[in-house]
């Protein structure tokens, strides 16, 4: 059996109505921006995102880009140009991004009024609609753009629950739409990437086979932050037992009856990517 596949199915009933209901409002669009995590360009990305969007043009911006591993993720921006997208970066401090984003955004509109001009027509605002998956940085990045705190936001996943119109400026209207997934992971190798960087709820993959995934990576790409951050060398999956006593005696972590306290070191995995402690990484 080919271990890169799973049979996870997780498709809670907003997500399947979110989609449904941004069919229905698409015709009303005009430019679709796709937020994506930086750290996992590709498996945040939605497969079947031009099914229920239509040939809308999109604009990716790829968010907690302080987060990523840079140099990795500048490739996957390429990657994403040459297939025709638009790409903007966005990171938690970044000042820039809304001038850049608009700037993007009114290029876009420019080749759509013209033609109404062409027509006899005013200029019409930018009806831009934001999608991606669940806890990528969508409400973050409309906060910025709005200049406030008008988008619900925080670091756990399903937070925005409705579709909502927001007012940019005189040029741009946003319209905000919950996290949306797909209805099976197909690929373990997304999956995992997904529930590393906190997009999917702990509850939906065992806590354990998503620590490994994060230290089998770290071991792949960044032995040195294996090291800093777990004091281990490199990482044996076959090994287990030798790699968690030792984090357990770099972290300090007190035994439990004579045994190591897997959960907790688990959880300290985890949560070292979902504090932002363990930083500068990407997984695709």
């Amino acid at each position: 059996m080919n271990e890169n596949k799973t049979n996870i199915n997780w498709y809670p009933g907003h997500m399947a109505k979110t989609k449904r209901e941004i069919r229905e409002k698409i015709d009303l669009v005009d430019v679709v921006v796709c937020v994506l995590d930086a750290r996992i360009p590709k498996s945040s990305f939605i497969p079947d995102i031009n099914d229920f969007t239509l040939n809308k043009e999109k604009i990716i911006v790829m968010s907690k880009y302080d987060l990523c591993d840079e140099e990795k993720t500048r490739e996957w921006k390429k990657y994403y140009e040459d297939l025709g997208y638009k790409v903007v970066f966005s990171d938690i401090n970044d000042k820039n991004v809304k001038k850049e984003l608009l700037s993007v955004i009114n290029s876009s509109m420019k080749s759509i009024n013209e033609k109404r001009k062409e027509k006899g027509l005013l200029p019409k605002k930018a009806k831009v609609m934001i999608v991606g998956v669940s806890n990528v940085g969508k409400s973050t990045l409309i906060n910025k753009l709005v200049g406030k705190n008008v988008a619900k936001s925080a670091n756990i996943p399903g937070v925005t629950k409705n579709i909502s119109t927001i007012k940019i400026d005189k040029d741009v209207d946003l319209i905000d739409t919950p996290g949306v997934l797909w209805p099976k992971f197909e690929d373990m190798e997304v999956a995992l990437n997904l529930a590393s960087m906190n997009i999917i709820k702990e509850d939906v993959l065992p806590v354990d086979e998503v620590a490994i995934h994060i230290l089998d990576k770290l071991n792949s790409f960044y032995k040195d932050k294996l090291f800093k951050y777990f004091g281990i060398d490199c990482f044996d999956k076959n090994d287990l037992e030798n790699a968690y006593n030792m984090i357990s005696k770099y972290k300090n972590i007190p035994m439990i009856n004579g045994e190591v306290n897997y959960d907790k070191i688990n959880y300290l995995i985890i949560n070292s990517i979902k504090n932002g402690s363990l930083s500068k990484i990407t997984f695709d």
